[in-house]
C-alpha cells in the first residue's frame, strides 16, 4: 500500500516498532522510548473504524498540551 518502510533491524536501541502490518509484516508504527516521539504509517481515521485508532490522537493531544 505505501511502497516504503522502515526496516526495524536498522532502529537504534531507543527506537521501538509499535505497529506491525498484518498484510506483509511490515512496520508501520514506531516511538522513542524516552523522548514524546511517535509515528504511524497507516490512516488512523481509516478502516476498521475513527474510534479504533483514538488513542493515536490522544496522545497527539497530550503532547501538544506538555502532558
Amino acid at each position: 500500500n505505501h511502497g516504503f518502510a522502515v526496516d526495524t533491524s536498522t532502529l537504534p536501541g531507543d527506537i521501538e516498532e509499535t505497529h506491525v502490518s498484518l498484510f506483509d509484516g511490515s512496520n508501520c508504527g514506531i516511538r522513542h522510548k524516552t523522548l514524546p516521539v511517535f509515528s504511524v504509517q497507516y490512516h488512523p481515521e481509516a478502516s476498521p473504524g475513527p474510534r479504533d485508532s483514538r488513542y493515536l490522537f490522544q496522545r497527539f493531544v497530550e503532547l501538544m498540551d506538555g502532558r
